[in-house]
């Protein structure tokens, strides 16, 4: 399977079902994915002890993160073959402590696509739908020249 010949939905729609290797940060960060459609995404995402900042609690960075992943794979699944993208501009907001140990819901979704930027959002919540961070992104879209 050649990443470059496959459009974003296809390419992230194989990595769900186990057909293509998962990115590497899923294993520092240990998020798999669970709904892929055009626009949207959902994956569980899961702290442990080794998201820990120096007071014990779940560092920020976990749920930036995660929803870096989410609002970015959501662009993504609107992209055609050999199209790329990366995030230029993330903000995040925490609402709540990240729960350690716990299965998170993450979802991302698109708001705006347009030939150079895709803008999306995307939530954190705790199995009982509690949301625990919110993030807009903005991505740059790359089309090969």
């Amino acid at each position: 399977m050649n990443p470059l010949s496959m459009s974003g939905l296809e390419l992230l729609r194989a990595g769900a079902a186990g057909d293509f290797p998962r990115a590497s940060i899923s294993e520092t960060i240990p998020m798999t994915l669970d709904e892929v459609d055009s626009g949207y995404i959902k994956m569980t995402a899961r702290a442990d002890g080794r998201h820990l900042n120096p007071l014990g609690g779940v560092h920020g960075g976990f749920a930036a993160t995660v929803l870096d992943s989410v609002t970015g794979c959501a662009v993504h699944t609107m992209l055609e073959a050999g199209v790329g993208y990366g995030t230029i501009d993330l903000h995040v907001k925490m609402l709540r402590p990240v729960p350690r140990d716990v299965d998170l819901v993450a979802e991302g979704r698109v708001i705006n696509l347009s030939k150079n930027l895709g803008v999306a959002e995307g939530s954190l919540k705790t199995p009982d739908g509690k949301i625990v961070a919110h993030a807009s992104a903005t991505c740059l879209i790359k089309r090969p020249e």
